[in-house]
């Protein structure tokens, strides 16, 4: 396995020419680059940068409405060219299977191939004491997170987002094949974990089954991205 195939770089910065740099400086090493928020207003100039960079495009934009809305929203991602996107499993089967066959239809449309969608469960963000007490879910957050990708399974979605904490729960309920974005992961040799309440280092996410794991801070962070990404993809082969 090439560990570049694993890794994705969110791009958490907000001026084209710094994700461009960031891009350029570690696509040797990184396969995925997450396209968030902060470039909604330039989707398709930075997919480009990052195709002719050799790499692919994970839009994150976490739709989540009306299936009618969001499979428009799908339609307009597949036009875009991007490679993942995802959406909320809590919108519902409805939602994520329309979603669906409004990418398959477009990708048909144009000639291409449809883009792979992966369903939120529960952010990262968010630990046990929200789940419970804000948000009033009492079923137990592995519980909830397991449950809701059984939802994105019915629905025939490639696999979810997830915390590494529900790794091994959901590979056991849903398949091998189901796949896992796990964001949150932090190398041990950053301990830093900022706003991310439920981290995970690469090795451990790896060894429970994550399939392309999401990494910002440490390499955005790093005086040199390029080595910074180095050392993950180093970090990563050494645990295949």
């Amino acid at each position: 396995m090439n560990p570049r195939d694993h890794i994705c770089l969110a791009l958490d910065v907000f001026e084209f020419d710094e994700a461009k740099k960031l891009v350029e400086a570690t696509s040797e090493y990184i396969g995925y680059f997450k396209v968030g928020m902060s470039f909604f207003d330039k989707v398709k100039s930075i997919s480009d940068m990052i195709h002719a960079n050799g790499g692919k495009v994970f839009l994150d934009m976490k739709f989540h409405d009306i299936p009618n809305t969001v499979s428009n929203a799908a339609k307009t991602a597949t036009r875009l060219g991007v490679d993942i996107f995802n959406i909320h499993a809590i919108g519902g089967t409805e939602m994520m299977r329309r979603t669906l066959d409004s990418t398959k239809e477009e990708a048909d449309n144009i000639g291409g191939e449809p883009p792979d969608i992966y369903a939120v469960t529960v952010l990262t963000s968010i630990d046990k004491i929200t789940l419970d007490a804000e948000l009033k879910v009492r079923m137990g957050l592995n519980n909830y997170v397991v449950y809701l990708a059984g939802l994105a399974k019915e629905a025939g979605l490639k696999g979810v987002v997830c915390s590494g904490h529900e790794v091994k729960a959901i590979k056991k309920a849903c398949g091998k094949d189901f796949k896992l974005i796990v964001p949150g992961i932090r190398p041990k040799w950053m301990s830093e974990t900022d706003d991310q309440k439920r981290v995970f280092t690469p090795e451990r996410a790896i060894k429970d089954g994550a399939d392309i794991l999401v990494v910002g801070r440490p390499i955005i962070m790093a005086e040199s991205h390029q080595e910074a990404a180095k050392r993950l993809f180093h970090e990563i082969d050494t645990t295949f």
